[in-house]
């Protein structure tokens, strides 16, 4: 094949990408000049001009929005078809264009006409003669790669390149997840365009592409029903923040902006935990045994709480004692949740109360002249407040910091063993500083739908609140101020809610990593989805959870009554065959089950394994160095979590420019992404989850797995992170 061929199909390619660029100016132009028009009609004095003015801005909004989100590699893909069908090459890019005439310039990888794009095959071409895939920087073309799927028709057309899905999968990786809208395959775009209702379990080892797939199924649903996913929402939900940077560019990229990104510690609104416990603090946190022992907490009187109330009354003196009160606390929670039981706690206790009135002159009086004066006395309106305060999350969690208070709740729940965790785990938090780990968010949600919000109040309502008391002397409005504050920035740095948790907001959700979802987590985020369809990603022998057993049946919890639709995905696209095949003889050697999907690719270098490292830290500096000199792209440090900090300080040492190859930081941290970001980055095992590398060093391989019980999980998931290079030093 000629250069001179391949320049001349680059700058034929280039001449249309030009031509769908001044396209997608005059679209944007167009969509700024609706939004003017629609700014106008807000002036015209009346309500139906300010609906126009909403509708026309926000679609305005939202065309430029995504116009915007798609200049980056806006073409990428052209077919040829039959020339009895359509002798007019097809061009496939993130988004739909028209030209002048409306006749279609660009089709949408998400529309029906793009589909064959990724179905078709050279078994089952679907009259597809070259399908060719376009690279670009930017707006310019920077070459092609074609596939020949009809060899039977004769053509002149030429085929160029190694195939797209090679070029692909040999170039380097930096700190963000791209699209590979370019490169799927036939058994992941049958994943992708599965039914929107129900649940799609998308399954697979290593390196399958399971959470690209899953992302652009969530774009595919979107642009399928757009009406329904953009209202309800989009949830996707992954293990970590590391985990959600990196695959955050991956959906603006293709068009949608209306998703939520959030990772397990970021599910609950207004909070947000980065920290892990320890593995064993985790294994008592994330179990179901949990989900009991939060219901007990939310229905405990309140520490410090009034525990009887006395008072006289005409003749005679009326006691509520720490009996009668617990009486009436488990009738009330009999009822429904405990803050949504607030506008029912006064008249209970005026009924209690008004049963032990004997004397005739207080009979005589009446129930009615007994309530105006209770609701008079400032001692029994703050008996009432304090004994059934409005009560948020946060405040509750508090609780079990108590090794009294948690003793009580967890007895017959968890052991003593299991209370030592969970109470070392929470002494060193001062009260209220909500020091959250993401192991404590399931646990704070599960309060958050225990306790209930406080019932929003009605316009009545709202009126006596304002002016007096409702409900047998409550101040409505300090009721509602209280509950307020549950949300408000009080140094707890807690942010307002979008959701009251009655909502069910999310009209799909999207879980990657599933099988490291907790029981306690999967009853989170099945909160979340109750009417939803959702997309689940995962790969059981990948798994860090301890007990697979209790989580499958939370996850099945979660998802009872849901229509299931299971994909496989079965190719290794991510590792090179030799980087694999370490891997997975490790698994079998170690028992792991594990679903052994085939590599396409190999490089012909072997993994380096070095045992007896006596000096670790030069023998790092050593891999690094020498894999950064070898790959373009990101080279990651996978190391025990308690080596973590040695480590990150290790990297901060070596010296910036050093004569020996050993030294040679300049190589290592200086050199930038093709993205621009730094190239070098140190994580424990569990932080690696759905991230890959072109390079990859292991620290100390046994200490990983010796971590915890799923260690062995751990230490299989580090193995196939890199794309190119791997050494372990162990």
């Amino acid at each position: 094949m000629s250069e001179e061929l391949v320049e001349r199909e680059i700058a034929a390619e280039q001449a249309f990408v030009d031509r769908v660029y001044r396209q997608l100016e005059v679209s944007a132009k167009a969509a700024q000049e609706l939004a003017k028009e629609g700014h106008s009609r807000g002036r015209l004095g009346h309500e139906g001009g300010l609906v126009e003015r909403d509708a026309m801005v926000f679609q305005a909004a939202r065309r430029i929005a995504q116009l915007d989100a798609a200049h980056e590699g806006l073409v990428f893909g052209r077919l040829d078809m039959l020339p009895e069908l359509d002798p007019a090459p097809r061009y496939i890019g993130r988004i739909g264009l028209r030209d002048d005439d409306r006749d279609s310039l660009l089709i949408d990888w998400r529309a029906p006409a793009a589909a064959v794009f990724y179905q078709a095959t050279a078994a089952e071409p679907q009259r597809v003669v070259r399908r060719r895939v376009l690279r670009a920087a930017g707006r310019e073309v920077v070459g092609v790669e074609d596939e020949l799927l009809d060899a039977e028709v004769e053509t002149e057309l030429p085929i160029i390149g190694e195939g797209a899905l090679m070029a692909q999968l040999s170039r380097a990786r930096d700190r963000s997840m791209h699209s590979i809208v370019a490169t799927i395959q036939a058994e992941q775009d049958k994943a992708i365009r599965a039914p929107g209702r129900g649940v799609v379990s998308i399954s697979g080892g290593p390196g399958t592409g399971k959470t690209v797939v899953a992302l652009h199924r969530a774009a595919y649903l979107l642009y399928t029903d757009r009406r329904r996913y953009e209202t309800g929402g989009v949830l996707v939900v992954g293990p970590s923040g590391v985990f959600m940077r990196y695959i955050e560019r991956v959906l603006p990229s293709l068009g949608e902006t209306a998703v939520a990104l959030r990772s397990l510690g970021e599910v609950v609104d207004g909070v947000r935990a980065t920290r892990h416990d320890e593995p064993a603090v985790a294994d008592v946190k994330g179990s179901a045994a949990m989900a009991e022992l939060v219901r007990r907490t939310a229905r405990q009187q309140a520490p410090g709480s009034p525990t009887e109330f006395r008072i006289f009354w005409r003749d005679d003196t009326i006691v509520l004692t720490r009996g009668q009160l617990g009486t009436i606390r488990r009738s009330l929670m009999s009822q429904g949740r405990r803050n949504r039981q607030l506008p029912r706690v006064v008249g209970t206790l005026l009924d209690a109360m008004w049963r032990q009135v004997r004397g005739e002159r207080g009979r005589d009086r009446g129930r009615e002249a007994f309530d105006d004066d209770m609701m008079g006395d400032q001692a029994f309106l703050d008996f009432a407040a304090g004994w059934w305060p409005p009560l948020d999350a946060t405040e509750v969690f508090d609780w079990l910091r108590d090794p009294d208070f948690l003793a009580r709740v967890g007895d017959g729940v968890v052991g003593p063993e299991e209370q030592r965790l969970l109470a070392k785990s929470w002494a060193n938090v001062s009260e209220g500083a909500q020091d959250f780990s993401v192991e404590d968010i399931p646990l704070l949600d599960e309060l958050r739908y225990a306790i209930g919000d406080v019932p929003a109040r009605t316009d009545d309502e709202a009126e006596l609140g304002d002016t007096g008391l409702l409900d047998g002397g409550i101040d409505m409005q300090e009721l509602f101020t209280a509950a307020d504050r549950e949300f408000a920035p009080t140094g707890r740095a807690w942010a307002p809610p979008t959701h009251r948790i009655e909502d069910d907001p999310f009209a799909h959700v999207l879980i990657d990593e599933a099988q490291d979802l907790t029981p306690m987590q999967w009853r989170m985020v099945g909160r979340r989805g109750r009417s939803a369809s959702w997309t689940i990603v995962g790969d059981p022998a990948q798994s860090s959870w301890p007990v697979p057993a209790e989580s499958a049946a939370a996850r099945a919890a979660a998802l009872e009554g849901k229509e299931l639709h299971e994909f496989h995905l079965s190719t290794n696209y991510r590792n090179s065959a030799e980087i694999y095949a370490h891997a997975a003889a490790y698994a079998e050697r170690v028992g792991l089950d594990v679903d052994l999907p085939t590599a396409v690719r190999s490089t012909g270098v072997d993994p380096v394994v070095r045992t007896g490292v006596a000096d670790l830290e030069a023998a790092t500096r050593e891999a690094v160095a020498s894999i950064a000199g070898q790959v373009a792209g990101t080279v990651g440090i996978v190391v025990p979590a308690a080596r973590r900090s040695e480590v990150n300080a290790w990297l901060a040492s070596w010296p910036e420019h050093a004569d020996d190859a050993a030294g040679a930081r300049a190589a290592v941290d200086s050199t930038v992404t093709p993205s621009g970001e730094d190239r070098i980055v140190v994580l424990t095992g569990l932080d690696t989850k759905g991230l890959e590398f072109d390079g990859i060093v292991v620290v100390r391989p046994q200490e990983i797995e010796d971590e915890s019980v799923t260690g062995r999980a751990t230490l299989y998931v580090v193995l196939t992170r890199a794309t190119q290079l791997l050494t372990t030093l162990g």
